[in-house]
């Protein structure tokens, strides 16, 4: 039965003259949910429907007597009405405004009894359990804001907690990155503190250390992410992954280059300390970036100091000056090479790839910059990680070119010397910058010095200069044939590479030897140079060489 009330028999209009304090079972250490308001000793609410949804959190707690507040809710409310302009006992009308609710979000109502109706009315409960939307009853003596002053208290407490736990994640987290012990103690107080794991990576998208020591091998599968997270400026985030497995990556860098990044894995989006946890731990991983570059430029400033010593034939002092730094560089093998730009951004993501390789294996690796940081020069171990990574990125380089247009597309052209030790470095050098010059001829992204001595010098004649000196040297005869007057190129050949024996020349282009010497001396006549010099017979047979890709009927007949 309605029984209409407006509360001036009570000595007080509802909700206004007394307000419930929170005791101290309201202080909820968390987000505030309709079974905390329930359980709530000073609120007396009783659950009339929607029992099994009590776990739903609120967002706040709003009073409205419109027949159709769903325009001004934002979801997660609990709506409090007493039913002033509702027909409240009437099935269709209920079962509409509660669908209505329910679709907008809202967490629950709380319906209050002794005002517009003695108890809640049979319609809205019955509407609420088929829409499924928990449905509270207040007592007369429970203000609406008592109720919004226990959920803004709640939701002050979730927030100073939160914000109590990120300063001690700070703290936790800024003792492990001051320990110097590297970021593995770091990745683990974090990994704690978000209840899941996290992972560092390098400028390539390598891992560098994660925590469980599980993660290592899930945060591996992520590298494509942190590729394209890599080529963003710098600060990212980006969001991969689905609910049961979600991984927020976000870069590490303040400049125009990310300098590595951060994958923070959870079971569910982060809450607001664990929010504060993944930022203290970015800004600190970003500083100690920072910090790194700096005294890597320091570090280079050695190392080219070294270099030149090493250069100037000076191993002894070389040695003294490189101390622990280079020092266990310089007591074995290591390679010299030269990296040159190849394309506008330079060398740095190729050096940093090979930085971040030595990093790991915990190789020394001297790495001096030259010019305006288009040139590079490195002494790493032989057979060693950095040499490694070395040859994978070039070998990724040269693989990718012919699919981008050419080797001009390549970051980097590389030149790389033999096995070397301290007082061989000029020579290493040396080697290098032949190696490099090769590598730039033949398009490719690295050559080894070693190629060009246990290969042939054949493949160097694949230069457009030296077949311009070929075509110009060996011009005359080839006219001379064209007129018909005798097979001067093919006989000279034949001659050549039987090393002057007439017969087995003349045997092999099926003419008489006289006829053979003929040709020779009118090879000499046209030409003006003797065939006894061997300087002359060298030119000849390399310019032979040259063009013999071209000419390919000619080539066959030697």
């Amino acid at each position: 039965m309605r029984g209409h009330r407006d509360g001036r028999g009570t000595g007080r209009p509802y909700g206004g003259a007394r307000d419930l304090i929170p005791d101290p079972e309201g202080s909820w250490p968390m987000p505030p949910t309709l079974a905390s308001l329930v359980q709530h000793s000073a609120l007396k609410l009783t659950v009339r429907a929607g029992a099994d949804r009590l776990g739903t959190p609120v967002r706040w707690a709003h009073a409205s007597e419109l027949a159709d507040p769903v325009p001004y809710m934002d979801g997660g409310e609990l709506l409090l009405v007493t039913a002033t302009n509702l027909d409240a006992e009437n099935a269709d009308s209920m079962r509409r405004y509660v669908r209505r609710l329910a679709g907008a979000g809202v967490a629950g109502v709380g319906f209050a009894v002794g005002v517009n109706y003695e108890d809640v009315p049979q319609a809205l409960v019955e509407a609420a359990d088929e829409a499924g939307l928990p449905l509270l009853e207040v007592p007369r003596r429970t203000p609406f804001l008592a109720i919004s002053k226990a959920v803004s208290a709640a939701i002050a407490a979730d927030q100073y907690r939160a914000v109590t736990a990120g300063f001690e994640a700070q703290r936790e987290l800024t003792k492990a990155a001051l320990a110097g012990d590297g970021p593995a103690d770091l990745l683990a107080r974090l990994a704690a503190h978000v209840d899941g794991w996290a992972a560092l990576y390098d400028t390539s998208g390598a891992v560098l250390a994660a925590a469980p020591d599980w993660a290592a091998r899930r945060a591996a599968r992520l590298t494509p992410d942190v590729e394209r997270l890599r080529d963003r400026p710098a600060p990212a985030s980006v969001v991969v992954g689905d609910s049961e497995d979600r991984v927020e990556l976000q870069s590490l860098g303040t400049g125009r280059r990310a300098r590595g990044a951060l994958a923070v894995g959870t079971g569910a989006a982060l809450g607001t300390a664990e929010r504060y946890a993944v930022h203290s731990a970015v800004a600190l991983l970003t500083l100690t970036t920072a910090r790194s570059r700096s005294l890597q430029g320091a570090e280079q400033r050695l190392g080219a100091a070294v270099l030149r010593m090493l250069l100037a034939g000076q191993p002894d002092h070389a040695r003294a000056v490189a101390g622990d730094l280079y020092g266990g560089l310089l007591d074995a093998p290591f390679r010299l090479l030269i990296a040159e730009a190849a394309a506008p951004a330079g060398p740095e993501l190729f050096t940093e790839t090979m930085e971040a390789a030595a990093a790991r294996s915990g190789e020394a690796l001297l790495l001096v910059p030259e010019g305006e940081g288009e040139r590079v020069v490195v002494l790493a171990a032989d057979g060693g990680a950095a040499v490694a990574a070395c040859a994978a990125y070039a070998e990724a380089q040269d693989d990718r070119a012919p699919r981008e247009g050419g080797a001009e597309d390549s970051d980097i052209v590389v030149g790389l010397s033999a096995p070397a030790g301290p007082i061989a470095v000029s020579a290493a050098y040396k080697q290098a910058e032949q190696a490099l010059s090769v590598a730039r001829r033949r398009g490719r992204a690295l050559v080894e010095h070693e190629e060009l001595a246990a290969g042939s010098v054949l493949p160097l004649l694949a230069d457009d200069a030296v077949r311009a000196f070929a075509d110009g040297m060996l011009r005359a005869l080839h006219e001379h044939d064209a007129k018909g007057r005798g097979d001067l190129v093919a006989s000279l050949r034949a001659w050549l590479s039987r090393h002057g024996q007439w017969d087995a020349a003349a045997a092999d282009l099926g003419v008489h030897r006289h006829t053979l010497r003929y040709r020779m001396r009118r090879v000499e006549e046209i030409l003006g140079r003797s065939l006894d010099d061997p300087d002359v017979r060298m030119e000849l047979w390399l310019a032979l060489k040259a063009t013999a890709a071209t000419t390919p009927a000619e080539d066959s007949g030697s």
